[in-house]
């Protein structure tokens, strides 16, 4: 089981990390994006080779403008 965001997800062990954030709608190219597995950061160039063990808590974070 993979949980991403806190919530469980469709995924499986063995996913990369390119295809959490395509189901997000979001690519390595989005701006803002930052991803934690396990409350560790994932540099931006792992991500399509980036797969997940199971059990992986994934957080997808993303930059927001506002006040």
């Amino acid at each position: 089981m993979i949980v991403l965001n806190g919530d469980r997800a469709p995924f499986e062990a063995g996913e990369t990390l390119e295809a959490v954030l395509a189901s997000l709608g979001l690519t390595a190219a989005s701006p803002g994006v930052a991803i934690a597995v396990d409350r560790e950061v994932v540099p931006r160039a792992e991500w399509e080779t980036f797969t997940l063990a199971d059990g992986a808590r994934v957080e997808v974070l993303t930059a927001m403008q506002g006040g």
